[in-house]
């Protein structure tokens, strides 16, 4: 269901002439460029300027951002992040059920990074659309 309706927002958004489906978000102490975000969610990128890195996963946008941002599937993403769990001792990206709670977790924590489907709010500054 949950990749259904992933497909059908990306599909809404190309039939409306819509170049983006969602924002790449971060608390305001986070210093990062569009291209670095697909690092930190594949565990390549943690620290930027001294600051550790906390993406944060957004289960209302996350078929549309894994297929747009990188260029994968969530079975591909969630065998990536047990192979890096058991070789680097990483932890995958906690999921937050949406954009409210994505944003309020950004907004509260130094160093979070996040994506919001459509546009974000206040108290957080945005990165990159997809």
């Amino acid at each position: 269901m949950k990749s259904l309706f992933g497909l059908m927002f990306v599909l809404a958004a190309f039939v409306q002439g819509r170049t983006f489906a969602g924002e790449v978000i971060a608390h305001p102490s986070v210093r990062l460029v569009p291209g670095e975000v697909r690092s930190v969610y594949l565990g390549e990128k943690q620290i930027a300027d001294g600051l550790p890195l906390v993406p944060v996963d957004n289960s209302a946008a996350q078929d549309a951002f894994l297929a747009t941002v990188l260029q994968t599937n969530e079975r591909n993403y969630a065998a990536r992040w047990k192979r890096k769990s058991f070789r680097e001792g990483l932890r995958p990206p906690a999921v937050k059920g949406s954009d409210v709670e994505v944003m309020s977790f950004v907004r509260s924590t130094p160093g979070a990074v996040g994506y919001v489907v459509g546009r974000a709010g206040p108290g957080v500054i945005v990165i990159d659309r997809f």
